[in-house]
């Protein structure tokens, strides 16, 4: 007899995964998300407020913050999760719920006590999200050898979200926060490179809704981007990915750093994680400069490595893209987009900035287990998100009856 709740825990790990990223059109490449599953969901409060202040690698720091904590305390297996920008979600086995619970609450005061930021937290179960009329089907992009990104489909991403923020609805799945609070487990959080400079032009940080709400229907807005305007989504390393060796910036000590010693150090020693992580730059620093191999680290393998796992491409019944583009090409998609929209194909929200942000997630080097959240300077996907919402208001507004 199959044992229903050890094919539940392991059935992420065993999803089969696809590394062409055209298969993210593909339905039957999705497979429903267990029933007693849960998904923790996390949003920052006002993210606009430290936008403006010109905070919002602190802001990228707590959501990527939320995935690390996680996937620490299951003992770093693979699990599906969207990095956001502006917060993060996490879908976990029955067996994880409660710690991972904890280890989510747990970001949300070091979000607070070390950058005054808010931090909205909820465990909602997959169930719940099917209840409501979603759904919650996960595929596996493959990046590299061991590192995988999950897409979602079936609109359980954005209806979690839109529950995390409604204060009536969140209530029977809010996290409450305990007397005393163990620190969060974000070994591995790094945040050492510097801004990503656009080497062609201009980034552009994307959210592109087909308006059926299909996942089919990527299909032909990934072949119009191809052939229309010149920007191939689908290979293994597309002209517009963000990051290239090229692009990579290193300083000694990184800017970044003591803001990594500030979240990852809470609660264990600040200047301790700093000292540590200067020590671990340094070291990097002289790998590069001659090549040579220190310990488990290989340089040019691991160089080569961080433009393959980014995640500047994904899908959660939202397409959500980081790109390196020209002037012809921003050109072309933004008529393409507003042609698209005012056809009712589809919903986008923009944002264009010269930098890109990077993140880091670095649990291995030896077994090169290590992922890259990119998002766009300037707001990135915060403000392509509040784009996409006042042109869907608009739009609505529109096609209302006088």
């Amino acid at each position: 007899m199959t044992d229903v709740s050890a094919d539940s825990e392991l059935f992420y790990q065993s999803l089969p995964v696809f590394s062409e990223f055209a298969k993210v059109s593909d339905a039957t490449a999705f497979a429903p998300v267990p029933e007693d599953w849960t998904l923790l969901a996390s949003d920052i409060v006002r993210s606009r407020d430290a936008i403006a202040a010109g905070r919002y690698k602190d802001v990228n720091m707590v959501a990527a913050a939320v995935v690390t904590a996680v996937l620490n305390v299951a003992g770093r297996a693979d699990l599906p999760f969207v990095f956001g920008g502006d917060g993060a979600l996490v879908a976990v086995p029955p067996a994880l719920v409660e710690a991972a619970s904890r280890a989510l609450v747990s970001v949300r005061v070091m979000a607070r006590q070390t950058s005054d930021l808010r931090l909205r937290v909820a465990a909602i179960p997959v169930a719940a999200l099917r209840e409501a009329g979603a759904d919650l089907r996960v595929a596996k992009f493959e990046l590299s050898r061991g590192n995988n990104l999950a897409m979602f489909s079936g609109g359980g991403i954005e209806l979690a979200e839109t529950i995390l923020k409604d204060e009536a609805r969140v209530e029977p799945y809010r996290l409450v926060e305990p007397d005393v609070v163990e620190p969060a487990p974000l070994d591995g959080l790094s945040c050492r490179w510097e801004a990503l400079p656009a080497r062609r032009g201009r980034m552009a940080t994307l959210l592109l809704r087909p308006a059926s709400g299909r996942v089919e229907d990527l299909s032909g807005i990934l072949e119009d981007l191809r052939g229309m305007l010149g920007i191939d989504l689908t290979g293994a390393d597309p002209a517009s990915a963000p990051v290239r060796r090229s692009s990579l910036r290193f300083r000694f000590p990184p800017s970044g750093l003591k803001l990594e010693a500030r979240m990852v150090g809470w609660k264990r020693g600040r200047w301790r994680t700093y000292l540590s992580g200067l020590a671990a730059c340094a070291a990097f620093v002289f790998g590069v400069a001659t090549g040579r191999r220190l310990g488990p680290f290989e340089p040019e393998r691991y160089l080569h490595q961080v433009a393959l796992n980014t995640d500047f491409r994904k899908f959660d019944d939202t397409l959500r893209l980081v790109l390196d583009l020209d002037s012809r090409e921003l050109g072309a998609l933004t008529a393409y987009l507003a042609r698209e929209e005012a056809s009712g194909r589809l919903a986008y929200g923009l944002h264009v900035s010269s930098e890109a942000l990077m993140t880091c997630l670095v649990f291995s080097l030896e077994d090169n287990r290590h992922i890259h959240f990119i998002d766009g300077a300037d707001g990135g996907y915060a403000r392509a998100a509040q784009d996409l919402k006042q042109r869907l208001a608009g739009g609505m507004a529109q096609g209302a009856p006088a």
